[in-house]
């Protein structure tokens, strides 16, 4: 299973999710190609009702625990209520651009010229 399948899986199987998506965004990061390290949540879960945001990223963190100690750098976690959602228009905040990271370092240069990120 690759990582973006365990990360849904772990996710469906731990809220009650009235939506759920999980986007790989490596592609737009100085990673090498088809690298699975950066990914956007987006969830719509009832189970957030009266939690405040920062728990409720605790609670993400907690279920992905094993997925942040290996090949998972970065979440960007979208997480509403099922009416916030919908206040939301339905719609999770694009992602900016990569900024380029390490890019003085002779590894991440390497990383770049293979079309990571620019």
């Amino acid at each position: 299973m690759n990582v973006q399948n365990t990360v849904e899986s772990k996710l469906k199987s731990a809220f009650e999710a009235e939506m759920l998506r999980v986007e790989n965004e490596s592609h737009m990061h100085a990673v090498p190609p088809n690298s699975e390290t950066h990914f956007k949540v987006t969830l719509v879960s009832g189970v957030f009702d009266g939690v405040m945001k920062v728990k409720r990223h605790q609670m993400i963190y907690k279920v992905l625990a094993d997925e942040l100690a290996g090949p998972v750098h970065a979440l960007a976690l979208h997480l509403y209520t099922p009416e916030e959602w919908a206040e939301s228009g339905q719609a999770a905040p694009g992602s900016p651009n990569c900024m380029g990271g390490s890019k003085g370092d002779d590894v991440m240069a390497a990383k770049l010229k293979q079309g990571a990120c620019s």
